[in-house]
């Protein structure tokens, strides 16, 4: 098994006023050459978002991009004519493809929105731009992973243009859990959302990230109340 520890401190961060953003890999006027994937994942902005603010229409293209809205409610608009608002506990899944424009902005004029965008680069390319968003319960993750992203279509996942799948699990202190990588080939990139927990030897605290590959398994063991997300990616 190889892994890398990605420490939440050690993150990219820029602070616009409207805009406080963490950033996992290089983004933006952030660069770290250690830090510039995991894989085929290439993003994962930690965003909080000033109430009445937001992404201005802009263009993307052959990225794979999920959005999950951690606190408060996100309004978006493209190029395709869609037009909707996510909240916690629902799941938007975007594939670029040939070309889109859109905008994100908070939902709320009066409370933040924290968010996290995860970018994933596509299976194929050029495909036709396709929109998706999708809602799963509380319960469906507590104690278990529960498969968020996956790129197999289903009514209870969102569909991505790569193979990947993305997993939160929300586990009490003191419980234990194993997690099989889906492909061979495939890596985990393991993002504690909140609480702590101790992975490959390695202690995760609030916003800690391990990537591991070379190995098909791991476990998991919680160290307090722990919500994680697991995002399982090819290498190359």
């Amino acid at each position: 098994m190889k892994t890398v520890f990605h420490k939440a401190t050690d993150r990219g961060h820029a602070d616009h006023g409207w805009l406080n953003a963490h950033h996992s890999f290089s983004f933006a006027s952030y660069h770290d050459p250690r830090k510039v994937h995991f894989g085929l994942l290439r993003v994962l902005n930690d965003d909080i978002v000033a109430p009445g603010m937001g992404f201005g229409t802009h263009p993307h293209d052959n990225m794979e991009i999920v959005t999950i809205p951690l606190k408060g409610a996100l309004e978006h608009r493209d190029s395709m004519g869609n037009i909707g608002v996510i909240h916690p506990h629902e799941i938007q899944a975007m594939s670029a493809g040939s070309g889109i424009t859109h905008s994100e902005y908070n939902h709320s004029k009066t409370e933040e929105i924290n968010l996290l965008q995860i970018w994933v680069f596509p299976k194929e390319r050029n495909i036709t731009p396709r929109y998706d968003q999708g809602v799963f319960t509380e319960e469906e993750k507590n104690g278990k992973f529960k498969t968020i992203v996956a790129p197999i279509k289903s009514d209870d996942v969102m569909w991505i243009n790569q193979d990947a799948y993305f997993s939160l699990g929300k586990f009490k202190t003191g419980s234990s859990v194993d997690y099989k990588i889906k492909n061979k080939g495939n890596g985990a990139y393991v993002f504690v959302i909140e609480g702590s927990a101790l992975i490959a030897d390695q202690v995760l605290e609030r916003r800690d990230a391990i990537g591991l590959w070379e190995t098909d398994n791991f476990k998991i063991d919680i160290s307090k109340d722990t919500e994680i997300l697991v995002i399982d990616v090819p290498m190359n």
